[in-house]
């Protein structure tokens, strides 16, 4: 059986040199290898394999894009997005993702492209389909309006810009395509984890049914396949893996953070009750409740807790120190060495410097209304509202609004004792 990542890697470059020759190689999507190669147990490049040719299947190639009619994507917008960047003799623009986003995002959508290495923080991966900055719960996808907001507004104190100068219908190509690598990326964890969970080996069997022995008396075994086009029980399966993916795309409109009218202060621009209101909002800020200090800092600079992670940086961290702890043996060793040399650092998640009055996700009151009911998704930054509709909340919402005018009088508040952030990361902060 073979665990190995070159057969792969070379079996895929023999395919495209052979097609195109030597001078020009084809975009390609790559697997997620942390996950192929999560402990020291891989998956088998068998599986790889397969689990690419379902993936191409359904998705196509970062040239030719495809969904199916199932995903509810719209393939016109695919194709503006997708391959290399031109122009029509109409000046239509192609290619809009390799030419706005991939030298950050990468062609995979994974974060890691050409200049990633070099932002901070580093660029959304977008294969799990968690985003941080959205109008719905924390659990829930983003709707189209949320993506497109990020995309027309960019993300304040990051390297990622505003396009809000791209015709609408760029944008809602853009939007579709980062969709589109979404769906992929969590179709490629679901398969994963469908051959590690319900396929593996199976004795083979002799013309009479019985099992092959092998020199030692014991029964040979084979990797049941990932065939689904010569399974009809395995299509049924990735149907329905499809089907819970789209669902939570689709249900994300339903789930949208609409706070309550009567919680919400009655007139912002009457300095007195916006004074009330910060001065409320600042109280819990510090308090055992909402225990904002914490992440935050006893003067908002954020230098409170330094030392925890966002999702993928925690992902990375979990398999280097897999790696460090058991590497495995032979080649399954320098597989999984190799994948580790490839990562970037991991970093920690620093809390935002409420003090600069820069928010990422939207300097509007509903913006960080939205991130402190839901929190911010893939990072450490906790909810105070209910986790889905109809459950319990640690604040009420009239509460959440007076955090939200306190954290917008931060910048104007004198700190009785300005500090410095905290020496972690320093460099990465200021």
């Amino acid at each position: 059986m073979n665990y190995g990542l070159r057969s792969i890697c070379f079996l895929g470059s023999l395919v495209v040199m052979g097609a195109t020759g030597c001078d020009f190689r084809a975009p390609e999507f790559h697997l997620n290898m942390v996950q192929m190669v999560s402990d020291a147990t891989p998956t088998p490049v068998e599986y790889q394999e397969q689990i690419a040719n379902v993936l191409g299947g359904m998705f196509g190639d970062p040239d030719e894009p495809f969904a199916l009619p199932e995903t509810g994507l719209d393939i016109r917008r695919l194709k503006m997005a997708a391959g290399p960047a031109w122009t029509d003799q109409k000046g239509a623009a192609f290619g809009l993702y390799r030419q706005h986003c991939s030298h950050c995002h990468g062609i995979d959508g994974d974060g890691m492209g050409p200049t990633a290495l070099f932002l901070n923080p580093y660029p959304r991966d977008y294969r799990q389909g968690v985003y941080k900055f959205k109008s719905t719960y924390n659990p829930a996808k983003p709707t189209d309006e949320d993506l497109h907001r990020v995309l027309v507004n960019g993300i304040p104190g990051s390297a990622m810009p505003s396009f809000s100068l791209l015709p609408s219908a760029e944008v809602e190509a853009l939007v579709e395509y980062v969709k589109y690598l979404s769906f992929r990326g969590q179709m490629e964890t679901a398969l994963t984890n469908y051959v590690y969970n319900d396929l593996g080996e199976e004795e083979v069997t002799d013309e009479n049914g019985d099992p092959v022995l092998d020199d030692e008396g014991e029964p040979v075994t084979k990797l049941i396949p990932l065939d689904p086009e010569n399974d009809p029980e395995q299509q049924e399966v990735i149907k329905e893996l499809l089907a819970e993916i789209v669902d939570g795309w689709n249900e994300a409109n339903e789930q949208i953070i609409v706070p309550a009218e009567d919680a919400i202060p009655t007139d912002v621009s009457d300095m007195k009750k916006f004074a009330e209101s910060a001065a409320k909002g600042r109280e819990l800020f510090y308090g055992t409740r909402a225990n904002c200090m914490k992440c935050h800092g006893p003067t908002g600079l954020g230098d409170g807790q330094q030392d925890d992670y966002d999702i993928w940086n925690k992902a990375h961290l979990q398999f280097l120190e897999s790696v460090a702890e058991d590497p495995g043996e032979g080649e399954i060793a320098q597989d999984r060495t190799e994948v580790a040399e490839s990562l970037f650092p991991v970093r920690n998640a620093i809390p935002r410097n409420l003090r600069k009055g820069i928010y990422r996700g939207g300097n509007r009151r509903i913006d960080l209304f939205w991130r402190i009911y839901a929190g911010i998704a893939g990072s450490p930054m906790p909810g105070s509202g209910p986790a889905s509709p109809g459950a319990q909340g640690t604040l009420t919402e009239e509460e959440m609004w007076n955090i939200v005018d306190y954290v917008l009088s931060l910048p104007y508040e004198n700190a009785s004792q300005p500090q410095r952030a905290l020496p972690i990361n320093t460099e990465l902060v200021n």
